[in-house]
């Protein structure tokens, strides 16, 4: 393996996740009695942190904005988090990954109760070690300080271990991650993010399909 530590984000790389995002967001923007933006462009608010999505697209101030979260949260926690759903091939790609020895966590600036909810519905809870997110309060959304989490998480010592580890991910917010954080990154083309914009941070591996990392990872 050319990797010991592989790092998955989750919507958009592990799940298709935009149905349940999209109707939690609509229902937090309608209870503030908000104009919601165009939502059909899943790049902009599928892979920010949350407070980030009602701070710069949405336009609230920070009260406002910290309103609308705990308003997604309940939500999501109620009805989206069940409309989620695991990409065709990823069960088979963990399986194969964890036969072969690497080390595998969910790094997500997703809540991390729900990441791990949304793990246990999708029966995928014995193919990660470990699923890393952020915190209630907001702190840790980042994929900067989500990486090093996640790997020493595994049991790993992140500055040991920079060149062991490999973030996967679908936008530029994990590709701009794994680079302030110095490990390498493989896009997913088949998630919610652009290719252009990853590229922009300096991704140059990208998969076609869950199948293709394999190929990518050994």
């Amino acid at each position: 393996m050319k990797y010991k530590y592989i790092l998955f984000d989750l919507d958009g790389t592990v799940t298709q996740s935009a149905q349940g995002i999209r109707a939690s967001l609509e229902y937090a923007l309608s209870q503030l009695k908000v104009q919601p933006p165009d939502l059909d462009d899943y790049t902009l608010y599928i892979g920010p942190p949350l407070i980030d999505t009602f701070l710069n697209l949405c336009g609230l101030g920070i009260e406002e904005a910290e309103q609308g979260a705990q308003l997604y949260r309940d939500f999501y926690n109620s009805n989206g988090k069940y409309m989620n759903k695991v990409y065709e091939g990823i069960p088979e790609v963990l399986e194969k990954l964890k036969g072969m020895g690497a080390k595998l966590a969910v790094c997500t600036s997703k809540y991390e109760k729900f990441a791990e909810e949304i793990i246990k519905i999708l029966n995928l809870e014995n193919s990660f070690e470990a699923v890393c997110g952020s915190n209630l309060d907001g702190s840790r959304k980042d994929k900067r300080d989500l990486i090093p989490y996640a790997v020493e998480t595994l049991g790993g010592s992140f500055e040991a271990d920079r060149e062991k580890t490999v973030m996967l991910g679908d936008t530029w917010f994990d590709a701009q991650g794994a680079r302030l954080c110095n490990v390498d990154f493989i896009g997913v083309k088949y998630g919610y993010g652009s290719i252009e914009a990853m590229q922009h941070q300096g991704a140059c591996a990208f998969a076609e399909t869950p199948g293709e990392l394999l190929t990518l990872l050994s």
